[in-house]
């Protein structure tokens, strides 16, 4: 059945909580230095106030997806829209640190709602393979504009206003969407679902938080006693959460859905990728401003060629897929972009044209991966079990992104207080500053040659992530070529797909 004007009316509206959510995972990239001087953030809180809003959405996808599936997904839509738009004020205003992670953790369940939400909707109200695959290319492109928009906005209202208007734009999407959801938006639940199954939420919550805790303490601490046993941890409720799905006559993931290799091997690869995007972006937009010395608003300028790269590769990836397999264009632009992770990793001082190359390639295989992979995932699931699907390939997505920016991030930071040397006759507090970050390095005051060795020690942290992440991406390209290069092009029949 082909889609009316309501349909696709409706996916306007969908797109305006897509891109709210794509912008409050990078907004905060632009905004960081300026939101560091007012509240004054340690670095070990700087990371926390980045990366709580995707660790909570990671952790909560699953559980609200499969909510969705037996409340109905446009009632979890609109309580979302309301606990979004409540908890951006919060952030807006947050006079502390502290008060700004816990803002941004309720930021992360809120948004959890959102983004399964919107994607198994769109499961419903396109049945149509060819239109679905279309609206969800959309979806994408929205979610994708969304990160590219994140650093201009950002820049654009720190110059105007203060760092907190960012989180504000939440608040007349939320009015406009909760206006137009009944008119637009059909409701669809599974009345055959049984209830929601309280100790496998505890057992997903339990598999994901303790392991990203351990990689946050083992990059600032490095290994110990403490972060080995969180990740024992979260191995085990992890697996005692698969075991308990596989024996449950209603779970709260399907596992079966792992049975299809082109699901199980989309999701891979979607979480490869958006590790590298998720710690490349966070280390380019700080390079821009701390070792370019740029504006934010110029620093997001810079950003703008490779959301237009982006925007191209998850627009034209779904009509190529027509003519191509999914799996030999996702391996293509991913293979496209290693040349920019490898202008990241021979970077220097005053190199931002080649950076912002560099990125644009990265962002290109970016556009790809979220539109076609996430096809894929949706496209294997039965209807009723959409908004199960809709929320692991967001789980790995945003986990991918938070992930990124842990791993990426500390690893530069490890090198970075590796490399930095503290000239004598610096007092204890100028030290400190030194060798905590370079944000802080700049913020005290400093010797200009100090500074300068600062600036080589950050970049050549930024050196050796893009070398660790292009390699991560030039094996996820081989998954894309070897393992789903059987998937279908798009309008074909898609029967086939769950068992390629």
């Amino acid at each position: 059945m082909r889609a009316g004007a309501r349909q696709w009316a409706g996916l306007g509206l969908l797109a305006l909580p897509t891109v709210l959510l794509g912008l409050d995972v990078t907004v905060l990239y632009l905004v960081a230095p300026s939101m560091a001087r007012d509240l004054d953030p340690s670095g070990t809180q700087l990371l926390w106030i980045m990366d709580a809003y995707g660790f909570f959405i990671a952790g909560l996808l699953i559980t609200m997806g499969t909510l969705g599936d037996r409340i109905g997904r446009r009632r979890l839509l609109m309580i979302g829209m309301v606990a979004f738009a409540a908890a951006s004020v919060l952030a807006a205003f947050a006079p502390t640190a502290e008060l700004l992670i816990l803002a941004r953790a309720l930021l992360g369940v809120a948004g959890a709602t959102l983004m399964p939400s919107t994607l198994s909707l769109i499961s419903n109200m396109f049945p149509d393979a060819r239109e679905r695959a279309v609206a969800i290319g959309v979806w994408a492109t929205m979610f994708a504009l969304g990160m590219a928009a994140g650093p201009i906005v950002g820049g654009l209202l720190v110059d105007a206003f203060w760092w907190g208007a960012a989180f504000l734009l939440a608040v007349p999407i939320a009015v406009v969407v909760l206006v137009g959801a009944r008119a637009l938006l059909p409701e669809y639940a599974d009345r055959t679902a049984g209830r929601l199954d309280l100790v496998s939420v505890g057992l997903s919550l339990a598999s994901i938080l303790p392991v990203i805790y351990a990689v946050k303490h083992l990059a600032v601490d490095g290994v110990s006693a403490q972060s080995v046993l969180f990740v024992v941890v979260g191995i085990v409720a992890g697996a005692a959460f698969v075991r308990r799905q596989r024996h449950l006559i209603d779970p709260l993931l399907d596992m079966s859905l792992f049975g299809s290799r082109a699901f199980t091997v989309a999701l891979l690869v979607l979480l490869i990728g958006l590790v590298g995007v998720g710690g490349s972006m966070y280390l380019v937009t700080q390079y821009l401003q701390l070792v370019e010395g740029l504006t934010p608003f110029t620093a997001g300028l810079w950003m703008g060629p490779p959301a237009l790269a982006m925007f191209a590769a998850a627009v034209g990836a779904p009509v190529l897929a027509r003519r191509i397999r999914p799996g030999y264009l996702m391996g293509a632009t991913l293979g496209l972009s290693l040349v920019g992770y490898g202008l990241l990793a021979t970077a220097g001082l005053d190199d931002e044209t080649a950076v912002a190359i560099g990125f644009a390639f990265i962002y290109l295989g970016l556009g790809a991966i979220a539109a076609l992979g996430t096809d894929i995932v949706v496209g294997a699931a039965p209807a009723s079990k959409s908004g199960s699907a809709a929320s692991m390939s967001e789980t790995v997505q945003e986990l991918g992104i938070a992930v990124g920016v842990a791993l990426l991030g500390s690893l530069t930071t490890a090198i970075y207080r590796n490399q930095v040397s503290v000239p004598e006759g610096l007092s204890p507090e100028s030290a400190a500053a030194l060798e905590d970050s370079l944000g802080a390095a700049l913020a005290g005051d400093l010797p200009a040659g100090t500074v300068e060795s600062a600036r080589v020690a950050f970049t050549t942290g930024l050196n050796a992530a893009a070398l660790v992440a292009g390699l991560a991406i030039a094996a996820a390209t081989v998954l894309c070529l070897r393992m789903l290069r059987s998937v279908p092009r798009l309008g074909q029949d898609q029967g086939d797909k769950v068992n390629v």
